[in-house]
């Protein structure tokens, strides 16, 4: 992708992306290090060739579908979303719809899509859903503050995949941080399976563990760490031993940064473009209806406030969950566009 095709890139989410910036440059004056957002954003999409998304985001997997009431953001991401495809019209109400899913979702309300959707593990959301819900970080403290250490001096364990966890890791990484990312033996990252190059550059620098997650493998391998970086479900982890609360209540000055679609209280599942739709962080066409923006933006947007509230977290001592809404960073930037004053 050429520059100037980079630039349009750009151009078409300027509007959103003051609050971005300003997460940016504070993560900028607490590091040294400078982020540039149009790689941090855009990278991907110029690595993969992608095309400029409408209705069907940038990578083709997530379809912006008009339902009776409005429109609703489905993501079949994953070959398990594209198999449940008849189950999800069976609940729709139309088993063996000649139309496919599009004609389905016309006949029922676009709360009532994503209500199905979710029953079957598939990430949905409703356009601007989640705008004004709630901070997109919420810092909560379970241990004791520390003193303040150089970044050079910080161990991170990154168990997140695919792109927002990773590049928290990766912009720390670049301020100074020692980064080890750790995998399932039977569940690698998905983001392997995409455009290695980018792979490369959101790990460059990183050490890599491949262990089973069983009861109690992880222990030792956070029993060193400062901070830890995840994005699962709490009770996925919990089942595994690692619990945030303990980690952080073990030593002072710890931070621990848990990435969610909608928040570590909430269990339903998003990715980058129905998180990007859910917060409201989608264009519009000339009759005012919803378009993707960008590439899965609530990903890289994500990963950027997360890493600055690791960075102001160290800067004063630690000791603090921070919970890290995908969905709510997105909405975040839509606000700020819109004049919507921040949540508590």
């Amino acid at each position: 992708m050429e520059n100037h095709v980079l630039r349009d890139w750009m151009d078409s989410v300027e509007p959103f992306l003051t609050p971005l910036a300003d997460i940016a440059r504070s993560f900028t004056d607490l590091t040294g290090v400078p982020v540039d957002l149009p790689t941090a954003l855009f990278l991907r999409a110029q690595l993969a060739g992608l095309e400029r998304p409408s209705r069907t985001s940038a990578n083709g997997s997530c379809h912006l579908l008009q339902a009776a009431d409005g429109w609703a953001a489905v993501n079949l991401a994953r070959p398990d979303d594209l198999a449940a495809v008849p189950a999800l019209l069976a609940l729709l109400g139309s088993p063996g719809e000649c139309g496919g899913l599009q004609a389905a979702v016309r006949r029922v309300t676009a709360a009532e899509v994503v209500e199905a959707a979710q029953l079957l593990g598939i990430a949905a959301a409703v356009p601007g859903s989640a705008q004004g819900a709630r901070p997109a970080v919420r810092a909560e403290r379970w241990g004791e503050k520390g003193v303040s250490r150089a970044m050079a001096e910080i161990r991170i364990v990154d168990f997140s995949a695919l792109w927002a966890g990773p590049l928290c890791a990766r912009l720390l990484g670049l301020a100074g941080a020692r980064v080890l990312k750790v995998e399932s033996a039977t569940r690698p990252d998905g983001a392997r399976f995409g455009t290695p190059a980018f792979y490369r550059w959101l790990h460059d620098g990183h050490d890599n563990l491949v262990v089973d997650f069983a009861p109690g493998a992880l222990d030792e391998i956070v029993a060193e760490a400062d901070v830890v970086i995840e994005a699962s479900r709490p009770r996925a982890l919990r089942r595994l031993g690692l619990r945030a609360e303990e980690f952080l209540a073990a030593r002072p000055g710890r931070v621990w940064v848990g990435i969610t679609g909608y928040g570590r209280e909430n269990d339903r599942i998003a990715f980058g473009d129905d998180a990007s739709a859910a917060g409201g962080l989608t264009g519009v066409d000339p009759n005012g209806d919803p378009l993707f923006l960008g590439d899965a933006l609530a990903d890289p947007v994500t990963g950027v406030f997360a890493a600055q509230a690791v960075a102001r977290s160290l800067a004063a001592g630690g000791g603090e969950l921070l919970c890290v809404s995908m969905a709510a960073c997105a909405a975040t930037l839509a606000d700020a566009r819109a004049g919507v004053q921040p949540p508590c």
